[in-house]
């Protein structure tokens, strides 16, 4: 994100889903193009209407207005905004201090081992730092609670990996825009709009940085987001 700043939070908590076997359609590969049973189609017939529950509204970027609010469901949160790529974390070959230049080597939720999370092969979404507009926590979501991640008719589950400026939204690893086919570049890449960030309640996926476990929990609870709404 765009001059980003870092808030660092201890991710805490033990698993409240234990990772299970992948649904015989889902896939660990973050390049696949359809992760799971639920098409993007049918989670964007759930999120068609808003029910704000911020207290008010982010920008996307520094130099936009204010216009997109966080929305309430039956079990989830969401929004829609762009993507902005993030790749803060352990440095590798595409996310480091020469790739990108606001580039940070720790994120707010850590590894199993208790090292930061790789941006470049781990799905993860960044959430807006809590503040008077909204506070995440407070609404059931938490670090590598499990997200839906919808654009141009694919779906891409991913962790809440990170946190963000506490006026901005729409954020996501650079594993996480691969995946949905955005240019991951940190610097010039990301969409301006067109993506849907789902975030299911009280989920957790352990360890963090099981890509396969966020599948297999996310397409469980895809279901019952569905069923439910």
């Amino acid at each position: 994100m765009r001059l980003r700043t870092l808030t660092l939070a201890a991710a805490s908590g033990t698993a409240l889903l234990a990772a299970g076997l992948l649904p015989a359609h889902a896939s660990a590969d973050p390049g696949s193009i359809q992760e799971g049973t639920v098409s993007a189609a049918d989670l964007l017939a759930k999120v068609t209407s808003c029910s704000q529950i911020s207290n008010g509204k982010y920008k996307t970027d520094d130099e936009t207005s204010a216009t997109v609010p966080v929305c309430g469901k039956n079990g989830a949160v969401f929004w829609k905004a762009d993507m902005d790529v993030d790749c803060d974390g352990q440095r590798t070959t595409n996310c480091n201090e020469d790739r990108d230049p606001w580039y940070q080597d720790d994120t707010a939720f850590h590894q199993s081992d208790g090292k930061p999370l790789k941006a470049e092969t781990l799905p993860y979404v960044v959430v807006p730092s809590s503040s008077s507009i909204w506070n995440y926590s407070g609404a059931g979501i938490k670090g590598g609670g499990v997200v839906a991640v919808v654009y141009n008719n694919k779906v891409e589950y991913a962790v809440v990996g990170d946190t963000g400026p506490t006026q901005i939204i729409g954020e996501a690893s650079y594993a996480t825009a691969k995946a949905l086919g955005i240019d991951p570049d940190p610097e010039t890449g990301g969409t301006d709009s067109g993506v849907t960030y789902i975030l299911f309640k009280n989920s957790k996926v352990s360890p963090i940085e099981s890509h396969s476990a966020a599948v297999s929990l996310g397409d469980q609870l895809a279901r019952q987001f569905i069923a439910n709404n």
